[in-house]
């Protein structure tokens, strides 16, 4: 059998075991210490944003970002329909109501459906988390504009779009409040792992102290809220102020790999890959393509075959029967792109023999 090829496994940069032996040495193993300022100073630097915290995970930060926006039950939570359940499940954890944007062109949420939903919802809504796909900016610029008109707060859900950019700023920095995910998958792994940024102090002030529990300053243990266990430990926190370091190469092997990709199959008409929008800077953390009439999952199985993962794109959220009851504002496209889509293999230990492997097998299979 040959080398299982994965989706999106860790890569570590190799200072990892370094920094986790200063933690150990210093017996600071609980949650916060040293390194916990330390990743979310190297998280404040490369975006330049104000303040950061660091949170168990990605979701745990939308989840505070809802709580110190004041989203709470039967408050309208707009959201990108074509994401991950992560980006939505925080929606539910405060009884709030979400609706559903589909995606235009980009894959991204369509700015257009975003102002028919705002026309049309008989109720204001207080939110909208965006999701920026497959480390590609959505048109944030055009998106925070109509939120800005609106009066609705702007959380980015930059979980796999940390390094990507639009125009000369990072994705998470365009909203009130952003979003980055550290989760074993990404482009920067601490296993398991979050981050909320905004330059709001007071918010990020009150989402820190909810993450510990909401306990107040008192020497025994006071509450007047409640709050939750959600703050990074310091040892996984290691793990990023390491990963934050090689952070540009990542981002520079991604679109590599991606190209090797586009190299080796633009001549099968079949194929068309995910657009990178004008005046934006993907970090390619998947490369992701549509078929135009074959079916992905005979792909999906024959890769699966010679030991290669590979997944189909996400499915909806409005096609989740946790969200059957759920008001949406559809142009179809999401819906294609999960009958239609793949995501290839896209680790940034690949070589370009590995991406040619994946692809002979795809086009053993196209032509």
């Amino acid at each position: 059998m040959k080398e299982r090829l994965f989706l999106s496994p860790p890569h570590m940069s190799g200072k990892e075991r370094q920094y986790i032996d200063d933690v150990f040495k210093s017996n600071y193993i609980a949650p916060l210490g040293a390194f916990v300022d330390r990743f979310e100073e190297c998280i404040k630097e490369y975006t330049d944003c104000k303040y950061a915290v660091a949170t168990s995970s990605a979701t745990a930060a939308i989840h505070l970002a809802l709580r110190v926006l004041g989203i709470g039950a039967g408050d309208v939570v707009l959201a990108s329909t074509f994401t991950f359940i992560g980006s939505i499940a925080p929606i539910l954890y405060q009884n709030a109501v979400p609706v559903f944007i589909d995606s235009d062109e980009s894959w991204n949420l369509d700015p257009l459906l975003l102002k028919k939903a705002i026309a049309k919802l008989r109720k204001k809504p207080k939110a909208l988390i965006v999701t920026h796909l497959y480390g590609q900016s959505a048109k944030i610029d055009e998106i925070a504009a109509i939120c800005k008109e609106n009066d609705i707060y702007l959380i980015e859900d930059a979980a796999e779009s940390l390094g990507a950019s639009f125009g000369d700023k990072q994705t998470g920095t365009f909203g009130d409040i952003g979003i980055y995910s550290f989760n074993g998958n990404k482009i920067l792994t601490t296993s398991g792992g979050g981050m909320l940024i905004s330059d709001n102090e007071g918010w990020i002030k009150k989402a820190s102290f909810y993450a510990t529990q909401a306990r107040e300053n008192e020497i025994f243990y006071e509450h007047k809220e409640y709050g939750y266990n959600y703050r990074l430990s310091n040892i996984l926190a290691a793990l990023g102020v390491a990963q934050m370091e090689v952070l540009k190469e990542r981002v520079r092997k991604k679109r590599e790999i991606f190209s090797w990709y586009q190299k080796e199959l633009e001549e099968i008409d079949e194929i068309s890959f995910m657009p990178e929008i004008k005046n934006s800077y993907a970090n390619r953390w998947l490369t992701t393509l549509i078929l135009k009439k074959s079916d992905p999952y005979t792909l999906i199985n024959a890769l699966e075959r010679e030991n290669i993962e590979s997944r189909p794109l996400w499915k909806p959220m409005h096609l989740q029967p946790l969200f059957k009851d759920a008001k949406s504002f559809l142009s179809g496209i999401s819906e294609e792109l999960f009958k239609k889509g793949l995501c290839l293999p896209s680790g940034t230990r690949m070589k370009e023999g590995d991406v040619k492997r994946v692809c002979d097998i795809l086009k053993g299979e196209l032509n």
